[in-house]
């Protein structure tokens, strides 16, 4: 008796261990997006949700020089304009308060008022996951997807980071972009160790192969298959020969589902972007799904 009641002592005593998943927003531009893909993941993984609030003490919502030169009182007015920031940011945090609340999850709101992108890349150091969607700029101008704030961030990251589209759709297919390097295969780790228990849906490892290959055979076919049997049992396999941008990008327009796509590494050189455009650039610009991107530094 004293053994058991002491067995059950030592169960009270383990803490709960929890995946930490960041959702990173502009609170003058909520993306509702984020945010419901961040509840969804963070409720299935049993994690724990951090709300980034970027307020960026040199971004306000309003042309400051425009102001200065249209108003003889322009302090004054740039006054009331911050009041009605801080409002609107206060807004946006509460938003994310209440829906957290509502979906149940363990949750928490950080502030943080530097450098969006240098505050950013630092809570990632600390984090298991980042969820942002792909448009942020967390400035006044907008770009074109992927914007130059997130073309940065990718190459910088300290995290796996999960770029969602504007709008969301619950995910039905996980597709694994495999072609037999390192930062391939790091990427499935990343994914399968975050989410792979986490996801109640279908799985394929997708490869590209080039055109004079001898075969289709999948990279280290032994190797790959016995790691995906461990840790993604359900994973179907599809091996292609081509232009591997465009066999990817067709095969996901031709399947047409709300799919999930993991993938590898992400250039970091602003030069070997200028000159090769990566795939994780071409999905953000021409298809609206999520996408889980890892690299090994």
């Amino acid at each position: 008796m004293p053994e058991l009641k002491y067995q059950l002592w030592l169960l009270t005593q383990k803490k709960i261990k929890m995946k930490k998943f960041l959702a990173a927003f502009d609170g003058f531009n909520m993306s509702q997006a984020t945010l419901n893909y961040a509840i969804q993941l963070t409720k299935a993984a049993k994690a724990q949700l951090v709300g980034v609030f970027l307020d960026d003490l040199t971004y306000q919502h309003y042309n400051m020089l425009e102001i200065m030169r249209t108003h003889r009182d322009y302090e004054k007015v740039m006054e009331q304009l911050d009041v009605q920031d801080k409002s609107q940011r206060d807004a946006a945090a509460r938003q994310f308060q209440l829906a957290c609340e509502k979906a149940g999850i363990q949750f928490s709101i950080h502030r943080d008022k530097g450098i969006a992108f240098i505050d950013l890349k630092r809570e990632t150091m600390f984090s298991d996951l980042l969820l942002i969607n792909e448009s942020e700029t967390f400035s006044r101008y907008q770009q074109e997807s992927p914007t130059t704030f997130m073309q940065d961030l990718l190459a910088e990251a300290h995290c796996p980071v999960l770029v969602v589209p504007g709008s969301y759709k619950p995910v039905e297919r996980i597709v694994l972009l495999y072609d037999g390097s390192p930062s391939s295969i790091h990427a499935i780790k990343m994914f399968s160790y975050l989410l792979g228990d986490s996801m109640d849906v279908a799985v394929e490892v997708f490869t590209v192969k080039e055109h004079h290959a001898d075969n289709t055979r999948l990279p280290d076919s032994n190797l790959m298959r016995d790691y995906i049997k461990g840790h993604l049992p359900k994973a179907a396999y599809t091996v292609v020969k081509g232009d591997e941008k465009e066999q990817i990008l067709m095969h996901l327009r031709e399947h047409a589902r709300n799919d999930l796509v993991v993938l590898g590494a992400y250039r970091r050189s602003d030069l070997s972007r200028m000159f090769k455009v990566s795939v994780a650039d071409i999905l953000m610009r021409e298809l609206d799904i999520p996408l889980f991107i890892a690299h090994n530094k």
